[in-house]
């Protein structure tokens, strides 16, 4: 009964967001305060229900409810109690309502830290999100509701896919779901400000912490899904150019190309058009994530469905608004007018750059991504666009863009001294390039790519710093470091962004030049030398987990004489989903990771075996996760077997 009385609170929730998405609009019209009003209480009555659903389904998956048909597809009696109640956004229909979730969550977070701004505006921003839950909703009662019954149940579930079973599935999603759902936060803003025609300051003032917000909750979701890749796949890579991370990829450079451009508008009221364009393609490009997510009509392993007719309605739904917002866009381009005025050499021609090189960059990506389908519709060809495309397509965009960044960042408004800004950085520049030279003297026999992203890596860093310190002020250095605490959270955040940038630009040019590979059949005891490092299989064990049979090695790890550590790859088979997986060891280092990975078994004896040595691998994500005792802590089960075993 509980699972209909989660499916009945769906229903409610579509017929409220219908309400909240037409009368706070229509009060706007004919200027009916009362009408305006219900934009909050709708929003939270709309959330609370979907609250109140999800709930539900959770509840179904934690107790084994199998006559829920989704919970019989995506989960099973002997899955860990974490990855049950991650299934609840492992497969299709749940990943939906989790997304649904999320955008009455946003919905109501406007409603609730915007009492300042006026009450016309706040409802129609809530008025347009209510519009776009309706579409959604409809989506999933439709085509994809949860609740659907199996009866009679089967006796336990088909199980997770045994890829989705790590820590990864926990966090990743719902971090990425958050900063595509927070897109339409500022698409609802821009909207709003269209249909009112208040393109001011104040309307850029309102909208950018919402996409600051949901920008860093899409940068934290793409970093924690390449991590996961990373360590979870085996393959040590933690980029493949794959068409779903394309699809998150394309509005996070949008959206940052958003930010710089809200300053403008903020600072200057110029960019007024560009600005709102950009709104409206950051929320059509994640529209258009969820459709090459779940219509099928390009492969991927990120893939959560393959139904035409899930297709057809989202591209409905991608149609219906970002075709309805840019025409309305269109309508109103008498009111987009600049005001503000700027010179050639200026902090707003630095970021007409940016946003020109994220803009192109975003298309690059977009062209790649969606060119092999177009081949196939247009002149029946299968084709595949791969790393080596985007990776000489792209990579001279963001080279440009690290080039520029310092010099850009550190301009005047309005008019600007390309010389007095170069006179702040030429030492940098030039310790930049030192840099650059050590690594190549360094490496031999290797491309230039690990010492140019060395280079701007160094640049792009020291640029931030520097621009960080000279909004300092001037003084001495006990009041400077005085100042600099006193700084802006803006201020701040740009440089914590920059210096990001920097880093993963230094990790991405390491680990691509230098890492080293070596792949093997290995026997038991014996060594093999990979770069400086020693490696041995000392032992191999066949244990059962709590769903799964893992071989798992033992590995010592050496360095001339001196004990490194012990690692423990794992060759996992899922007897329920009948499929193998591969659980890489890891040991993470500020200088580089040492990935070690288990194959099959060979008739002749040994094991096969990969092992990598990357270099400044972390450096990526701007942390140093300890992989491998994440991998301990996933394996725990089979590591005791093992203590035990020695004991006795």
């Amino acid at each position: 009964m509980i699972v209909e009385i989660g499916h009945f609170a769906l229903i409610l929730a579509a017929c409220v967001a219908l309400v909240q998405g037409v009368l706070p609009l229509a009060g706007t019209l004919n200027d009916n305060q009362r009408w305006q009003a219900l934009a909050k209480p709708a929003a939270t009555l709309q959330f609370l229900l979907i609250a109140f659903s999800f709930a539900v389904l959770a509840h179904g998956a934690l107790t084994d409810d199998f006559s829920i048909k989704y919970i019989a597809g995506h989960s099973n009696s002997l899955l860990p109690t974490q990855y049950k109640f991650a299934s609840v956004w492992g497969g299709h229909e749940g990943s939906l309502l989790l997304w649904m979730l999320m955008l009455s969550g946003w919905t109501v977070s406007v409603a609730i830290f915007s009492r300042t701004l006026p009450l016309a505006m706040v409802a129609r921003v809530i008025g347009i999100l209510g519009l776009v839950s309706t579409g959604f909703l409809m989506f999933i009662l439709i085509t994809s509701s949860p609740f659907e019954r199996l009866l009679p149940a089967p006796a336990d579930g088909k199980d997770l896919n045994p890829l989705l079973q790590d820590p990864g599935l926990v966090i990743h999603p719902p971090m990425l779901y958050m900063g595509y759902v927070g897109f339409s936060v500022a698409f609802a803003f821009s909207v709003a400000a269209l249909l009112s025609g208040r393109l001011d300051a104040a309307w850029a003032r309102w909208s950018r912490p919402w996409t600051v917000v949901a920008w860093v909750f899409m940068t934290a979701g793409i970093a924690l899904g390449s991590w996961w890749a990373y360590y979870e796949l085996g393959w040590g890579g933690f980029w493949f150019w794959d068409p779903v991370e394309n699809a998150s990829f394309m509005p996070w450079l949008i959206a940052a190309a958003l930010l710089h451009s809200a300053i403008v508008v903020e600072k200057r009221e110029a960019l007024k058009s560009w600005t709102v364009l950009l709104a409206i393609l950051a929320f059509g490009f994640s529209l258009l994530g969820t459709f090459i997510v779940r219509s099928g009509v390009l492969t991927s392993v990120h893939a959560f469905a393959n139904d035409p007719e899930r297709g057809v309605f989202i591209l409905i739904i991608l149609g219906v608004f970002t075709g309805g917002a840019l025409t309305l866009y269109a309508a109103r381009a008498g009111a987009l007018e600049a005001k503000g005025i700027f010179g050639a050499v200026s902090r707003e021609s630095g970021l007409v750059l940016n946003n020109i090189l994220l803009a192109v960059s975003a298309f690059v990506v977009f062209v790649g991504t969606i060119w092999p389908l177009v081949a196939e519709l247009t002149f029946g060809r299968t084709l595949s666009v791969g790393p080596p495309f985007f990776d000489a397509a792209f990579t001279p965009f963001m080279v440009a863009l690290a080039l520029a960044l310092p010099l850009g960042s550190m301009l005047s408004w309005k008019r600007g001294t390309l010389g007095k800004v170069w006179s702040r950085l030429w030492p940098f520049a030039i310790l930049a390039l030192a840099l650059g030279c050590l690594a190549y003297a360094m490496q031999s026999g290797r491309s230039a790519l690990g010492p140019i992203g060395a280079a701007l890596g160094a640049w792009t860093v020291m640029g931030a710093l520097v621009d960080l310190w000279q909004r300092a002020g001037r003084g001495d250095i006990i009041g400077r470091l005085g100042r600099l605490t006193r700084l802006p959270g803006a201020d701040w955040g740009k440089a914590a962004a920059h210096i990001g940038l920097g880093i993963t630009v230094f990790g991405v040019a390491g680990i691509t030049a230098w890492q080293q590979e070596d792949i093997r059949v290995a026997n038991l005891n014996e060594r093999f030398d990979v770069g400086s490092y020693s490696f041995e299989i000392e032992d191999v064990s066949q244990i059962e987990g709590p769903n799964y049979l893992t071989t798992m090695g033992e590995v010592s790890v050496t360095q001339g004489v001196r004990d490194i550590t012990t690692l423990y790859p794992e060759k996992r088979f899922y007897p329920v989903a009948q499929m193998p997986t591969t659980e890489a060891a890891i040991l993470n280092g500020v200088l580089r990771d040492l990935y070690v990975v288990i194959g099959d078994a060979q008739s002749g004896g040994g094991y096969t075996m990969r092992v990598y040595i990357k270099p400044f691998a972390n450096w990526i994500w701007g942390v140093f996760p300890r992989t491998e005792l994440l991998r301990r802590a996933s394996s725990s089960l089979a590591l005791t077997a093992i203590s035990a075993r020695r004991t006795a």
